[in-house]
């Protein structure tokens, strides 16, 4: 009985298939492709949705206990979704200055924003024009109809004639009924996910930056030039640990960089750093 059911609702259908012309074949093909995009859009949503934010932080705090920011940037560069992306070019300010991290940041968000939103307007569209088709394809036939009731007029004729041009119209409406939650879907995730990166780019608005460096002379000058050296928080002796001799705080944009060359220009001695962290 429900064989029965599913293969008479299946012949219903077909028949009405065919009997709506051109129109209703090319809003089947639309309809078609615009559900195949959507579920395109929406595993590549998920796919980079895998990894959140938290996660990501997590992973960047503890690469940071292992080796600062480089083994940070190592540690996140496998995911590649953009929240690492937007996170990766914040990590990069011990060897940029704040204006060029801020431009990266803005430029991965822009990129990553277009590759979201592509093809959105496409499925809006078609959402909009399968209904438009279909009452087209309606009032052709319905202009067919009377056009034909002119030479043989009947009752039944006309019933069928309407029955006939009314598919095309549900035929749209099938259409954009099926795909208006997929975009309304697609659309909410997006958003998520741009949320997600405005709450990245704020979390790495990194507050300061601390380093353990190894000097092999001149120790008490190093010093003295690094607290003289404007973006130095704070700098002090390590006395007890064998890797490093002089723990600084900084701006972040006083990184590996900038602090080797202070150290070279003023005391003309190399350092060498053991850890760098940034510090939100």
């Amino acid at each position: 009985m429900i064989y029965e059911f599913f293969a008479g609702s299946f012949n219903t259908i077909l028949e009405m298939f065919k009997s709506g012309g051109v129109i209703t074949y090319i809003i089947t093909i639309i309809g078609i492709y615009g559900i195949f995009y959507s579920a395109e859009k929406i595993y590549y949503l998920r796919k980079i949705s895998q990894v959140g934010l938290p996660q990501i932080m997590s992973e960047v705090n503890k690469a940071m206990d292992r080796g600062g920011s480089l083994e940070a940037l190592r540690s996140i560069g496998r995911y590649q979704n953009p929240i690492s992306k937007i996170v990766a070019e914040a990590l990069k300010i011990g060897f940029r200055s704040n204006r060029e991290v801020e431009d990266a940041m803005e430029r991965v968000f822009i990129v990553e924003m277009g590759r979201m939103t592509k093809g959105m307007d496409t499925i809006r569209t078609i959402i909009e024009i399968a209904p438009l088709l279909g009452l087209i394809g309606t009032v052709l036939g319905m202009w067919y109809t009377f056009k034909a009731m002119g030479v043989n007029a009947s009752a039944t004729g006309m019933a069928e004639g309407i029955y006939v041009a009314l598919i095309t119209t549900i035929m749209g409406l099938a259409v954009a009924i099926i795909i208006l939650p997929l975009y309304t879907h697609i659309n909410s995730k997006i958003e998520d996910e741009l949320d997600k990166i405005e709450i990245a780019k704020k979390m790495t608005n990194w507050r300061s930056a601390e380093m353990r460096i190894k000097v092999d002379s001149d120790i008490e000058n190093v010093i003295t030039a690094l607290k003289e050296s404007d973006g130095v928080i704070e700098v002090k002796e390590l006395h007890q640990d064998k890797d490093a001799n002089i723990w600084i705080s900084m701006n972040p944009h006083m990184l590996e960089k900038s602090i080797g060359n202070v150290i070279r220009e003023k005391c003309n001695t190399e350092a060498r750093v053991v850890e760098s962290k940034l510090k939100q």
